[in-house]
């Protein structure tokens, strides 16, 4: 397979090669303009410099119209002076009316409204860059692009963004510290791209990039700006200071306990792309709740990670595509092999574990990736302190590829020792065939625990052409029976996979008013590592119908058949109290799903699976309707019901959720969270403010009511555990 990659890769290096030489497909640049009078951030481009400083050339389509001029045009200047670069952008607007700006609290998703996005590639290593972007009425959202594509959009930086509404349109103004990033010394030349989206005519306009095979987080088709040379990062030192303090009352006997720690963050930059991170007496009183899931599979439920230090460099842990859940409509494995998985520092069976320290080292190297990461947990029952380990290392080969190592030491759980380590590779390349994407990916990894030996590995690889009209995939995998990576996570041991499917997405031009459509097929086969004997298989047919409308709208699926092979080798419990028998089980279901535009006002999705399941029938109903008044208030309601009628037992697994936010200004914003599933016959509710009085200097205020559902059921619930948290965190930069 490696070599057959070479083959390929050859040619298509000495391609791009020949493109960045300006012969085919020059790369566009643009330079930032050094100025040394002030600039006012409030949204309103009336500074003299503005006016003077050359724009950056105009943007393309990428999508309706690809390749054409945008049907309204983006003005965009950049600009610099000692300690900030400046990014002023006028989107002007023919219909400025109809500028959709519905959503205002930090690091808020975007999808639904017009904004523009901001990539900056500061090392130009093709792969990994900084993320911001805004809406018509301000909203703050960063991130962190790595792996030329995945993104960790729950890191925050301290900076500035501000917008104003005006008759011509809407325009925006940013102002981004260098010493909220890392960038290589002495090199005067960044990667920069910047996407413009209309909402309500579903517009994607580019400066860079604009084919419909690349999307925006793809770092290697962003463009260059110069005239960089000579910015420092100061002495390069942010000392947060924070106190956190929490009260619980424990509605069972009575009992109020009333706790409260300092604390310190701290971030030293050792040169411009080397940055250390610590952490003293962590607080996470802040951190949002997870979401309900009920698992009706045999795979292990993966809830993401949310505490802050964790999410900061995440990328830089980040190990082969073995953590890429595909979309759904692309039918995940739910098969993830994950060597690092941060929620296993400082949580234990859903307990929280008191960490006493961490420290983290990222950055670069020249073209070497490093992270090294070491955190201590506290003594609590039951569990006696520990010490845990993580080191990363990747060598960037070519333009988007890398050969990288990972090695994990400690065990969170029990008192013995416990270390995984492994390896992977990249071979990416966007000039396949001309223009489209190609990726290839291969690990292999190894545990060790005390007392257990042998059939501990995990290794696999895939072959993935990602691209617009034509999508196509092959993985394989295998998890041995002892692999158990202690600081890791993994679906599911002691199997193989094999996933093989492909799609064709075509775009009909004046046909039912139709962007895209798409059909395919995938096939997912598991066998266990041990017998090779078939465990079970999937079949996967998104067919004939999931049309993607330019309204927005979308008829995702239209009886989707998905066609199931089950073999239990052993008794299975699918639900409390329904024990599946050993035996082959066919079953297929059938799905319908639809969902209107994000941009309007009420949005709702919903979604119906039917069929045979298991011993049975099952039919899974999943709704959500969503309600804005913007810019500050939307409401969210949503259920997950399935009604299953099994010879075991029938049963139903609800899971229900609504979502209630008000954000008064992009600083001060206000969020609650209800949710319940009748397995835990648990109601949850987490009221969430945050005022950020400044980027950097934060207030939180947490307040979470738990109550159990009498075992006769109905609306009869009982209080359990009450919980406020307060955070205040303020920074000093040097």
């Amino acid at each position: 397979m490696i070599c057959v990659w070479i083959l390929f890769m050859g040619p298509v290096h000495a391609s791009a090669a020949l493109q960045d030489a300006g012969s085919t497909n020059p790369v566009r640049t643009a330079i930032v303009t050094v100025i040394t009078s002030a600039i006012t951030i409030d949204g309103v481009l009336e500074e003299r410099d503005w006016g003077a400083a050359p724009k950056i050339g105009a943007l393309t389509q990428r999508e309706p119209a690809n390749g054409q001029a945008p049907t309204e045009n983006t003005e965009v200047t950049l600009l610099r002076d000692a300690d900030n670069l400046y990014i002023g952008v006028m989107c002007y607007d023919s219909e400025p009316d109809r500028i959709i700006g519905t959503q205002r609290a930090r690091d808020v998703g975007l999808n639904t409204d017009d904004r523009l996005e901001i990539v900056l590639d500061t090392y130009r290593d093709q792969r990994n860059a900084f993320y911001f972007a805004t809406n018509p009425v301000g909203a703050l959202v960063d991130g962190l692009l790595f792996s030329n594509g995945q993104s960790n959009l729950n890191w925050d930086a301290i900076w500035q963004v501000r917008t104003r509404r005006t008759d011509e349109g809407w325009s925006a103004e940013f102002a981004i510290p260098f010493k909220s990033l890392s960038f290589p010394a002495g090199r005067g030349v960044w990667g920069f791209n910047i996407a413009r989206h209309i909402q309500r005519k579903l517009e994607d306009d580019r400066w860079s990039g604009a084919r419909l095979e690349t999307p925006f987080f793809q770092v290697s088709e962003a463009g260059e700006i110069g005239n960089l040379e000579g910015i420092t990062q100061g002495i390069g030192l942010d000392l947060r200071p924070f106190i956190g303090g929490r009260w619980l009352h424990a509605n069972a006997n009575g009992n109020d306990t009333v706790t409260g720690k300092p604390g310190l963050d701290l971030f030293y930059n050792f040169t411009s792309s080397l940055k250390l991170s610590a952490t003293v007496n962590t607080d996470f009183g802040e951190t949002e709740v997870d979401d309900r899931q009920i698992n009706l599979s045999r795979f292990s439920l993966f809830f993401p990670e949310k505490r802050s230090f964790f999410l900061e460099d995440a990328g830089v842990f980040a190990f082969s595509n073995t953590a890429v859940a595909a979309p759904g409509f692309l039918a995940p494995t739910r098969f993830e092999v994950i060597p690092f998985f941060s929620r296993q520092i400082g949580l234990l069976a859903g307990r929280e574990v008191p960490i006493d320290f961490g420290t983290k080292l990222t950055g670069k190297i020249g073209r070497t990736d490093i992270g090294v990461l070491d955190a201590r947990t506290r003594d609590v029952p039951n569990v006696t302190a520990k010490n845990f380990f993580v080191g990363r290392v990747k060598r960037n080969l070519f333009e988007q590829s890398y050969i990288g190592g990972i090695v994990t030491s400690g065990n969170p759980g029990r008192p013995i020792s416990s270390q995984t380590a492994g390896a992977d590779l990249r071979l990416a390349t966007s000039d396949f065939l001309d223009s489209k994407n190609l990726v290839f990916n291969a690990y292999g990894l190894k545990s060790r625990n005390q007392g257990i030996s042998g059939r501990d590995m995990s290794y696999g690889f895939s072959v993935e052409y990602p691209n617009d009209l034509i999508e196509m995939e092959l993985f394989w995998r295998e998890v041995q029976q002892n692999f158990r990576p202690a600081l890791g996570f993994v679906g599911r041991s002691n199997l193989r996979l094999l996933r093989i499917g492909g799609r064709y997405n075509p775009r009909p031009k004046d046909f039912l008013n139709l962007q895209q459509m798409f059909m395919g097929i995938f096939y997912n086969r598991f066998t266990r590592a041990d017998t090779g004997q078939v465990e079970s298989w999937a079949l996967h047919i998104p067919a004939p119908i999931d049309w993607h409308f330019k309204s927005g709208d979308a008829l995702h699926a239209v009886m989707w058949p998905t066609v199931t092979y089950e073999r239990l080798f052993a008794p299975f419990q699918i639900y409390p109290g329904v024990i599946l028998p050993p035996a082959e089980y066919r079953f297929t279901r059938w799905r319908l799903s639809a969902a209107t535009a994000a941009k309007r006002r009420v949005q709702a999705s919903g979604q119906w699976v039917l069929g045979t399941f298991w011993s049975g029938h099952a039919d899974e109903v999943n709704l959500t309707l969503t309600f804005k008044i913007p810019p500050r208030f939307t409401i969210s309601v949503s259920a997950n019901q399935t009604f299953a009628s099994m010879p075991q037992r029938n049963f139903v697994a609800r899971v229900f959720s609504s979502q209630a936010n008000y954000t008064a200004s992009p600083y001060l914003s206000f969020s609650n969270l209800i949710q319940y599933d009748n397995v835990s016959r648990n109601l949850g509710w987490q009221s969430r403010a945050r005022w950020i009085l400044r980027p950097g200097n934060d207030v939180f205020f947490v307040f979470t009511q738990g109550w159990i559902q009498e075992q006769q059921g109905g609306y009869r619930f009982t209080p359990q555990e009450s919980k406020v948290s307060a955070k205040i965190q303020y920074t000093f930069r040097y």
